[in-house]
Order: C-alpha cells, then structure tokens, then sequence
C-alpha cells in the first residue's frame, strides 16, 4: 500500500488555486506562548502538536510588519526583525516592562486559508522558523500636532549561526576543534577534499 505525505492539505491547495483569504500567524514558544496574526478579530487556531488543545491568536491587524523571510542553507544565518508600530509610549512601555524572557525562543511563521466568515480552513501550516534574540523600541519622530508613537520589535535570526555559539560554517579540523578539542573526526577533511581515496579499516 503506497502513503503519501501531503505537508499542505489538499482543501487549502484546492483554495489557493482560486480566490481565497490568506491568514499569517506568528507564534513564539516563550511563557506564556505569544500568538498573533495578521486579522482584526482574535481567531482559534493552532499548529499540529505544538497547539494541541488550541489556543486563540490574538488580532494584530495591518500593524504587525512581516519582513521578507527567506530559508538559508549552507551554513548561512539572517536575521529579520517583526514589529508592532503606532503604540502609545505609556503602553508600550508597560509592555516592556511585563515581556518575558525571550531571547533563544522558537519562532514559528505558519499560514492557512480563510472561509468566507474569516475562520481557519485547516490548521496553521508553519513555513518558517527562527530563534528570537531580543526585543528593540524606536519613536518615530512627529511633526505638528500629532502625537508620539512607539514601535516595538523582535529581533529573529535564522540559520546556524548566533552569537552565542562558534560558527559552524565549514567541515575542518581547526573549526571542529574550537567546539571540541579533542575531537579527530575532521583532521582529514583537506586530505579528503583533495580525491584521496580513504583506506578504511577492516574489522
């Protein structure tokens, strides 16, 4: 009997071949979870086996700035920044001063359609996942009689590489040494690189 595995649920694919409404979500496994997405009204939704019982993702509206995301292989690392802007200071600041620890939690970036009452058609399919790092706040300035706004955002970085960890960009010995130091397994990776057939051993 052949299985198929289907990552993206064939109703959502049958959807997003016509016209459809397209929710984005964003969830960061700090505690309590934060979960926000792209909407008005505050929805339930959740993602297969991180919200098993379901949870409601809070309504961000147009304020929640989506950066470009991009998958990096090879060793490369990004970093983008999501942000909630046009917040009174004293609010903003309350919400500094209540943020939980953030820093090296999981960040999900998933997407789902939409029916016509803007309910969830399936759960969230996650796409995209990063490692927070820090919170930032900016004020923009004003002009005239208008009133001062905060923005508050999240550093996210992608990929394998922080700054709280070496670099891990190439298989070689000096690399494989600065994490262990006692560790062989790389010291002949030039000699490899260079088409020399290994003699291996035989037990």
């Amino acid at each position: 009997m052949a299985y198929t595995l289907e990552y993206v649920p064939q109703a959502i694919l049958d959807a997003m071949a016509t016209s459809h409404m397209l929710g984005i979500f964003f969830r960061m496994d700090s505690d309590p979870a934060l979960h926000i997405w792209m909407g008005v009204n505050d929805i339930p939704a959740g993602i297969d086996s991180l919200d098993e019982d379901g949870t409601v993702y809070l309504g961000g509206g147009r304020l929640l700035n989506v950066p470009t995301l991009e998958v990096l292989v090879n060793g490369q690392s990004g970093s983008v920044e999501f942000g909630i802007s046009g917040i009174d200071p004293s609010t903003a600041q309350k919400v500094l001063d209540n943020l939980p620890d953030v820093r090296g939690k999981d960040i999900k970036i998933g997407f789902t359609t939409l029916d016509k009452y803007y309910q969830p058609m399936g759960p969230i399919i996650p796409l995209w996942t990063g490692t927070a790092s820090h919170p930032t706040e900016s004020s923009p300035a004003v002009a005239g009689g208008e009133s001062p706004t905060t923005t508050i955002s999240l550093a996210v970085v992608s990929g394998t590489n922080t700054r709280s960890r070496a670099s891990q960009v190439l298989w070689s010995a000096p690399h494989q040494k600065a994490l262990y130091p006692t560790d062989r397994f790389c010291d002949g990776t030039a000699r490899l690189a260079r088409g020399v057939a290994p003699a291996w051993p035989n037990y």
